[in-house]
């Protein structure tokens, strides 16, 4: 049985800027990390590869490269954990040991929880695209730019979900096509989210609305995607509160998948009722097992589950780790800060930044529910250099 003096679980954004943080320390732990992937993801990109801005390719890295110096690798999942023992089990069987477990294992999308999606989505003349995953992300520009008329749905799913805002601004996106190539007029734009409405943060939620007037999107709230019939091409759909099923006819439907805590993660001693890890929201620490750590979308976090919020968390849990490490009181505190560029259209965004109590925390010293093209070329290119050079790297901005 191999033991390490921190186990980091998840080569995600969360996982590998964590072990690049303790790496770069001037008497780093050891870290050992533990995820099965070959590739690496900058998924914030793939809203603007499904609207045919990028390709999908610009998202893709190795996951090798991005592994800190002097960190161990161990390409193989978590099975079970004994957190009481100290302990995780992979699929290999092996066991490991840890002195500081780190959880980082990111958020788990439930594709074959909607019939008739899993077998229909991201398939030519289906109609059923969605930017949730590298495989299917281009299909979504292919139905953007082949629909000339008839109904387009885009839906938002109940659970949480990593980038809340990646549905509006798909639906934003296809809608600016649609009125730069003269179609708009012919086609039926819906937003059906199971969630009360557009955006939680009132300051952002006043100037989306504003954009979905302008391209005649029609907007339902409470009201979740429960069924798919791709043959028919029809939606079910069923309100949160009364339960009554609608039937929608759609052209093309970008589909956010419902989400969760990962099925290792729901059934492990870690878990909160809800499923995800459940920690202090302001230390990161397991509530129960004081040598475990949990940050970005596993974890209970309250906050959005965004790239902006693990680069706030990281520092918070690298340092709380240390001085967790020497015996120390963990000294720093996350406040919730959140990020969600929202594209509203082409060369243009909002850029929403805010805390635990959905208050403001802009970075820039203008009213950032404007929207801008400089918040854009952020988003397109800027941002995405941040996080290969800098996040990844453990570097703090």
């Amino acid at each position: 049985m191999a033991h390490h003096q921190v186990l980091v679980i998840g080569g995600g954004s969360a996982g590998l800027t964590v072990a690049a943080m303790l790496r770069n320390k001037p008497n780093p732990p050891a870290v050992t990390l533990v995820d099965p992937s070959e590739k690496h993801y900058y998924q914030p990109i793939w809203t603007l590869v499904g609207a045919g801005v990028f390709p999908k390719e610009v998202s893709e890295r190795q996951e090798q490269d991005y592994i800190p110096p002097g960190a161990d690798w161990i390409k193989d999942r978590v099975v079970t954990f004994d957190p009481d023992n100290n302990s995780v089990t992979l699929s290999s069987g092996e066991s490991h040991t840890y002195d500081v477990l780190v959880v980082a294992a990111g958020i788990q999308i439930n594709w074959d929880q909607i019939p008739g999606l899993k077998e229909s989505v991201g398939k030519a003349g289906t109609g059923v695209c969605s930017n949730y995953s590298y495989n299917t992300v281009e299909s979504t520009f292919e139905n953007i730019r082949n629909l000339k008329k008839g109904t387009a749905i885009f839906t938002h799913p109940s659970t949480p979900i990593k980038c809340g805002g990646a549905p509006i601004k798909i639906t934003y996106l296809a809608s600016d096509h649609w009125r730069r190539n003269g179609v708009a007029a012919n086609i039926k734009k819906k937003f059906i989210k199971g969630g009360p409405g557009i955006f939680a943060v009132k300051k952002y939620a006043d100037s989306l609305t504003k954009v979905a007037d302008r391209y005649g999107i029609e907007r339902v709230w409470k009201t979740d995607l429960v069924e798919l019939r791709p043959d028919k091409k029809e939606a079910v759909f069923r309100h949160m509160e009364t339960g009554e099923e609608t039937v929608e006819a759609y052209d093309m439907i970008h589909v956010t998948p419902p989400m969760s805590a990962p099925d290792f993660i729901k059934n492990s001693p870690l878990a909160a009722e809800s499923g995800w890890v459940e920690v202090d929201k302001e230390t990161t620490q397991h509530v129960k097992y004081s040598n475990v750590f949990a940050l970005g979308d596993c974890s209970n976090l309250p906050t959005s589950k965004t790239g902006a919020a693990i680069r706030k968390q990281a520092p918070t849990t690298t340092e709380n780790i240390m001085a967790y490490l020497a015996g120390s009181v963990l000294p720093k505190h996350y406040d919730g800060y959140t990020s969600c560029p929202l594209v509203t259209g082409y060369g243009s965004l909002i850029l929403a930044e805010f805390d635990y109590n959905k208050q403001p925390m802009e970075s820039f010293p203008f009213n950032q529910a404007e929207e801008r093209y400089s918040m854009y070329a952020l988003k397109a290119y800027g941002l995405p250099k941040m996080y290969w050079h800098g996040m990844l790297k453990g570097r703090e901005f």
